[in-house]
């Protein structure tokens, strides 16, 4: 089977890297920017970071911002709505991964509107047409959703959330620039880093591993562990670090996926709206010790780049030991908590059971079961 690697066209990284957003629209001729942004981002005038560059050079956009923390169909129907009703003809997405999430599956939608029940674009939709023309601007740096296939859609009326899997909607254009990420509080940080790191150890073991996604793999958990402490202090040489690292990252696992952790987190995100970030975090060191016999001597090398000493001198036991403990400790050094206070035994067999019907699941390296999964659940009560 060959592997593939999907990736942006074009992807701009550094500070002041927002300029290029004008060139961008310019040189494509794009007549009415449609711009996905959050609410939080629009109040606190980050939105207007790249909306001001837009009315500086006279560029014409319409903002739209109903979108929550954990996008909903909802959500993205209205921005479909909304993007018909202003004349769109192109897409800036600004945020993390809720506006992008809800930026791809409009841009997807615009294009191919068969689609348009948002529920079909679930797992890997048969879309015939690239998503509308999309530049991604990250504000966090985590979801690396700019340089990913994938999004993910809350179904309120179901109390779940599905993946969506399709290369029609990678944006053209990613702009990382960390001074669009220095307004990031401690824990959104703290979050958001920790599902970066999720994202590059899981993608590291996941089934579909190979060489070249194990190069931005590695790479990325060496850069988070050497700059999320400082990220999270809002040290700025630290935050360009965790830009890039998450973006790495992101080139990896979106072609080859993710694992049970990820599994777990959506189910903790759709009935208990935990933060995606930190329902990885918890699930990362507990996962890791689950799978630990079905990875070969991976984890000698996630405990290498996570800044262990002494790793070719530890037996195979101590090498996983030392890498599941550095994760635990980055973990709590930026104050994630271990335990989930609203998960709830008589909940147990339903998010077992989604957890187990999650897209990411299928990549895990040890094959799972609803009641071990259950048992995954039970160590973060």
């Amino acid at each position: 089977m060959a592997n593939r690697i999907i990736l942006n066209p074009v992807s701009f990284h550094g500070k002041g890297a927002v300029a290029e957003i004008v060139n961008i629209a310019k040189t494509q001729g794009f007549g009415h920017v449609f711009v996905c942004s959050d609410p939080d981002l629009v109040k606190f005038g980050v939105t207007a970071k790249v909306t001001d560059l837009l009315d500086a050079a006279g560029i014409a956009y319409t903002v739209y911002s109903g979108i929550k923390p954990n996008p909903t169909i909802e959500n993205v129907k209205d921005g479909v709505a909304a993007f018909k009703e202003c004349g769109a003809d192109s897409i800036v997405t600004i945020g993390g991964g809720s506006s992008m999430d809800t930026a791809k599956a409009i841009g997807i939608i615009i294009n191919n509107p068969e689609f348009s029940d948002v529920r079909s674009l679930e797992g890997v939709a048969p879309t015939k047409n690239h998503a509308v023309p999309t530049i991604a601007v990250p504000t966090t740096a985590g979801t690396a959703a700019e340089v990913t296939i994938n999004y993910v859609i809350t179904d309120v009326e179901k109390e779940r959330k599905f993946v969506c899997v399709d290369a029609n909607d990678i944006p053209e254009w990613a702009v990382v620039d960390p001074d669009m990420m220095s307004s990031m509080p401690k824990g959104l940080t703290a979050s958001t880093g920790m599902d970066a790191l999720t994202h590059a150890i899981e993608g590291y073991t996941t089934l579909g591993a190979w060489e070249m996604t194990d190069m931005f793999h590695l790479e990325a958990i060496k850069l988070i562990a050497k700059h999320l402490r400082g990220a999270v202090e809002n040290n700025p040489e630290d935050r360009e670090g965790m830009a890039l690292a998450q973006y790495v990252a992101g080139m990896g696992f979106s072609n080859v996926g993710l694992g049970i952790a990820h599994s777990i987190a959506h189910t903790l995100g759709a009935h208990y709206d935990t933060p995606h970030g930190v329902a990885c975090a918890m699930m990362l060191p507990i996962v890791m010790e689950y799978n630990q016999e079905f990875t070969g001597e991976k984890y000698r090398e996630i405990a290498r780049a996570m800044g262990v000493e002494g790793v070719d001198s530890m037996t195979k036991e101590e090498y996983r030991k030392a890498a599941v403990d550095a994760v635990r400790k980055l973990s709590s050094d930026v104050g994630i908590p271990a335990k989930n206070e609203r998960v709830r035994e008589e909940d147990l067999d339903q998010l077992a059971s989604d957890a187990y019907a999650d897209a990411c699941r299928p990549g895990n390296p040890r094959d799972t079961n609803v009641s071990e999964l259950k048992e995954l659940y039970r160590k973060i009560m």
